[in-house]
């Protein structure tokens, strides 16, 4: 299964820079650059994580030319689509919604998503237990929707531009709970300083109506049939 991921992607980005595998052609990825464990920018400036050596990994083997460029997640999709670059590479949830404006590969990582709290808080995730509380949540993203849809009436809903930010607002003590992707949270604060003092709490959401099929790379529609044939 793994193999025949990595040769589904492999195609589609071949695909993506308009030629065969065996020529060097040029391909630009698009990726947010603030989803610590998975892509962000280091203090030199770099790109980091576990998306970032997913496509530095594809474009050797299918031996491309490629770079990366940052865009902010409302405007991922949108950047794709006026062709600021040829493909998502992102941590992108392959949702039903998301299928209507672009083609994906095969999924290269499945986790759930989760709440945080504050040790000690002792909140817990029940209708009762969230009555009034208020949730920190990345904007634009499947547990934005999740949030809402199924919390929306009992909690405050509080959107960030990025997951970062959500952590700094949880940490002054200006929300109650995050939700967001497992690994991210894990990752990108609970193994951090900053999350020193917070810990998972509730059930693992893993419902495909809100949380999709996995990750997978986003390319324009049309462009993965490479990546079907493979």
């Amino acid at each position: 299964m793994r193999k025949f991921t990595f040769l589904a992607m492999f195609a589609a980005l071949a695909l993506a820079a308009g030629t065969a595998a065996a020529d060097m052609k040029k391909v630009t990825l698009g990726t947010e650059g603030a989803y610590p464990p998975f892509n962000w920018i280091d203090e030199n400036g770099e790109l980091q994580g576990f998306d970032i050596d997913i496509g530095n990994a594809l474009c050797a083997a299918a031996k491309l030319d490629c770079t990366w460029a940052v865009q902010d997640w409302d405007g991922i999709i949108p950047g794709l689509l006026a062709k600021k670059y040829d493909a998502i590479i992102a941590s992108m949830s392959i949702t039903e919604e998301r299928k209507k404006k672009v083609d994906f590969t095969g999924k290269y990582y499945t986790t759930p998503a989760k709440f945080v709290r504050m040790k000690g808080s002792g909140i817990e995730i029940s209708d009762e237990g969230l009555e009034g509380k208020a949730v920190g949540v990345q904007r634009a993203t499947i547990h934005e929707n999740f949030l809402r849809d199924n919390y929306g009436d009992i909690v405050t809903i509080k959107a960030y531009a990025t997951q970062d930010e959500a952590n700094l607002d949880f940490v002054a003590g200006r929300v109650d709970l995050l939700l967001a992707d497992s690994m991210a949270l894990q990752g990108g604060f609970l193994d951090t300083p900053d999350g020193e003092g917070a810990e998972f709490v509730g059930p693992d959401f893993t419902d495909p109506q809100w949380f999709g099929d996995g990750a997978g790379i986003a390319m324009r529609k049309g462009e993965n049939r490479a990546s079907r044939r493979a």
